[in-house]
């Protein structure tokens, strides 16, 4: 089946690569065969008698049994065609197997820059993938419906975002797992701490889809809603704990990196 792919894409980086090698391969068995077949084309011109010259059948063998004494001394001169064919065909073989290992060299040095450029192409493509990625989302869909403070004669920590069991919850910025399991009032939580100490909180969740410490991103799911430990219905609650411990206003840190609820 033909892949479907983006100009620019990764894949196409790859497949544009694979391209070149195939053609300098293509390149160099053919040259081979025209070798192959001129060294073979070449000694079939050589006949039998080419290769065995009787040196009493030449003329100049017979001229000088015959020669007067007052002629003076008579040059024998034999020339062997099969060594003469031989040295011709051995030269052009050389010279073929030269311009063969030089198409090598071109073709593996082509080949080695195409390579180059297509790491260097997929570094920046993930680069800009990553850039595009959000630095912080919002943790779950749904209705918001409670905020941050006094409440029912208490202190509310968080925001509760009201869905269904099982909807996905998602890490709000990159962290690392510190907790995940049981917690007194949340029945289930995730506790995430980010780069700048930060940690986030979500309770009530009905399934815990990370270890602790699992390193995630931005976005990524990490468990669904549930209605576990003191609840009233369905929904995430979900705290930011400044420097680690200091719980602060959801709504507003969230707003500070351009996600609303």
């Amino acid at each position: 089946m033909a892949r479907h792919r983006a100009k620019g894409s990764l894949v196409d980086v790859v497949d544009r690569v694979d391209l070149d090698r195939k053609k300098a391969v293509t390149a160099v068995v053919a040259a081979g065969a025209l070798i192959g077949a001129g060294f073979t084309q070449a000694m079939a011109t050589v006949t039998p008698m080419d290769r065995i010259v009787p040196v009493a059948a030449t003329k100049n063998l017979a001229a000088a049994m015959t020669a007067q004494p007052d002629q003076g001394p008579q040059t024998i001169h034999s020339f062997d065609t099969s060594s003469e064919t031989r040295k011709l065909l051995q030269a052009e073989q050389i010279q073929a197997q030269f311009h063969v290992r030089e198409a090598l060299k071109s073709a593996e040095g082509a080949y080695a820059q195409r390579q180059e450029a297509a790491k260097a192409e997929a570094a920046r493509i993930a680069a800009e993938e990553e850039a595009r990625k959000p630095k912080c989302v919002r943790p779950a869909q749904g209705t918001f419906t409670s905020g941050f403070g006094a409440r029912w004669g208490t202190s509310h920590n968080g925001v509760d975002i009201a869905n269904a069991i099982g909807t996905p919850i998602v890490a709000a910025m990159d962290g690392v797992v510190v907790e995940a399991g049981p917690a007194s009032g949340f029945g289930l939580w995730v506790r995430i701490q980010h780069a700048d100490g930060t940690i986030t909180v979500y309770g009530h969740m009905n399934t815990i889809d990370v270890p602790q410490g699992a390193q995630v991103k931005a976005g990524q799911q990490i468990a669904t809603i549930g209605n576990r430990g003191e609840s009233t219905g369905p929904h995430l609650h979900f705290e930011v704990w400044a420097a680690g411990s200091q719980k602060i206003n959801p709504v507003g840190w969230l707003a500070e990196r351009g996600v609303s609820l």
